[in-house]
């Protein structure tokens, strides 16, 4: 491939230095805005979706969330070309203005109760600004960096841009902690949950100062001297078959993996934590900054050892592991984050007796309470709000739902709606009141808890497979963006490579809390969203160990 020299000498080493600490601070602060959101994802469902049950909020917040990263590969695209045509310096610099003042904006959005449905509409609209420029930044930092280093090094110096997405997600949870910890939990839910998102200005304005003073990638200035950049990267990256075979192997058998292991890792593992086993969210989130935090020197690690001795099979190594691990692990960190719910799920199971013709998807993100009105959806509504564990049994067609906890059965009830259709009648209200009393008190009797007692939390475990969670995301992610950038040529480089990373990020990654709580809600095992993921990170390891190519040999002229 195309690339020419890089910066070596003692000089450019310094100045080499100052390219990777100046895009990754950068870098860091991007993450920090994008990531709030999921950070605060439980809040936001009670502040933007009140009007819809807190199952379905949840959801829907995830879904919200989702957003941001489902328009990523479009902002790939649209920065990818500017990146190519432009600059990498001056895109990016584009990327991190719209982000940050997407971020900052959400501080002071009005919530669902002061202007109604306008304020998840504009909550979302913020969103897809955010993702938009997220999906310019990765690709403009990595290949930045990239094309400033020796290829010998190239592994260790872009780890240093993989941290960084780490690293904005715990400074989302030190900035948050820090705010939780000096107002009441009332304050924070009611305002307080604000503060993080204003302080991004600040964090906005430290990054555009540190990136003015960045000088335009030696390969591009290159390129443009000798006449060499692309006049249409998009049709050139996407419309010519040998560079859009690479972009497909890149998707399918790299990146798709390589984010479902990330998003499951950190993401997803943290609302387990939360939302499934219960433990108090200030508390989760300081195990998991604990873990992040002696997470760092893994993703250069990573990053150096490829290297040395390829990138390809340590990053598939680290997919099909981490796929053949999730299942044992997060039944390990259930066992070690809430002991007490475990011994209720093997002493006291649960089983749903119902006409399959009465049950409804679990997983729908814009249902209300009253669009599951049938004893069987009234029944596992209960249940999934309860984060319990539940087997279903096929009953006679019309039979009325029965819930049996351990020894004990109790009947469901049918909801009847008001004449408008738009809220359940008084007294059947009333009847689902006293059926969930009844399943709470059921659940209680049983062991089941209603939090995870801290006093029951062996901590240290809890860290350890969080830690190994984070290798998992170390060993796929750190070698990631070397590898990609040496996949494609420079002219096409940075539209090429952003596509499929932010494709695999946005769809395949981002998605992942959505489908997997929707799964969980769905199937009644807290366990089952695991199965998306398993999926998913087994067939890149298949697509990648067949089809993807390791650029060891060629690094040299990438």
């Amino acid at each position: 491939m195309d690339i020419p020299a890089t910066l070596t000498g003692a000089t450019h080493r310094a100045e080499g230095r100052k390219v990777i600490v100046a895009s990754s601070v950068g870098a860091v602060i991007e993450y920090y805005d994008f990531f709030l959101y999921g950070s605060l994802a439980t809040i936001i469902a009670k502040q933007f979706f009140s009007a819809l049950d807190p199952s379905a909020a949840f959801i829907f917040a995830l879904l919200a969330f989702a957003a941001g990263f489902i328009v990523r590969p479009l902002g790939a695209v649209l920065f990818g070309r500017l990146g190519d045509m432009i600059g990498r310096k001056y895109t990016f610099m584009i990327t991190l203005l719209l982000i940050g003042i997407s971020t900052f904006s959400v501080g002071f959005l009005p919530n669902y109760a002061t202007i109604g449905v306008a304020a998840p509409i504009i909550l979302i609209v913020l969103r897809l600004c955010q993702g938009l420029a997220l999906g310019g930044e990765y690709g403009g930092a990595a290949t930045y960096v990239a094309e400033h280093s020796p290829p010998h090094k190239r592994g260790a110096s872009t780890a240093w841009i993989q941290t960084t997405a780490t690293l904005g997600f715990l400074l989302s949870l030190v900035v948050i902690l820090g705010v939780r910890s000096t107002m009441s939990p009332e304050q924070f839910d009611a305002w307080g949950w604000r503060i993080p998102f204003i302080i991004s200005l600040g964090l906005l304005v430290l990054s555009v100062y540190i990136r003015v003073s960045m000088k335009e990638s030696p390969v591009f200035l290159k390129l443009k001297a000798g006449n060499g950049i692309s006049k249409a990267p998009v049709r050139e990256a996407f419309g010519e078959w040998k560079n859009l075979r690479i972009v497909l192997i890149c998707l399918f058998g790299l990146c798709a993996g390589q984010s479902i292991v990330w998003y499951t890792s950190q993401f997803y593992a943290l609302f387990f934590l939360t939302q499934i086993l219960k433990v108090d969210p200030i508390y989760a989130n300081t195990l998991f900054a604990t873990s992040l935090v002696l997470s760092m020197p893994l993703f250069i690690f990573f990053g150096a050892l490829s290297d040395r001795i390829g990138r390809k099979w340590l990053i598939m190594i680290g997919i099909l592991v981490a796929a053949l691990s999730y299942g044992p692990l997060f039944k390990a960190l259930t066992h070690y984050a809430n002991p007490a719910l475990e011994r209720a799920q093997q002493s006291a199971s649960i089983v749903l007796t119902a006409d399959p013709r009465e049950c409804s998807f679990q997983g729908n993100p814009i249902a209300r309470d009253v669009d599951f009105r049938t004893s069987c959806d009234i029944a596992k509504r209960v249940l999934a709000q309860s984060a319990a564990s539940y087997e279903v049994k096929d009953a006679a067609a019309g039979e009325l739902a029965t819930v049996t906890i351990g020894d004990r059965a109790i009947a469901s009830v049918q909801g009847r709606l008001v004449a408008n259709g738009n809220a359940f009648e008084p007294a059947s209200k009333a009847e689902i009141d006293g059926f969930r009393a009844r399943i709470g008190a059921a659940l209680q009797g049983a062991g089941y808890p209603t939090s995870a007692d801290r006093a029951g939390i062996d901590s240290p475990m809890v860290v350890l497979i969080l830690l190994v969670f984070m290798g998992f995301v170390a060993i796929t992610y750190g070698p990631l963006a070397a590898l990609l950038v040496e996949m494609f040529p420079a002219r096409i480089r940075y539209t090429s490579m952003s596509l499929p990373y932010h494709i695999g990020a946005g769809w395949f990654g981002g998605l992942l809390p959505t489908i997997s709580f929707a799964l969980v809600a769905e199937h009644g095992n807290i366990y089952a969203g695991l199965a998306y993921p398993v999926a998913g990170a087994l067939m890149t390891f298949v697509i990648g160990a067949i089809w993807l190519r390791d650029t060891k040999e060629t690094r040299a002229a990438a």
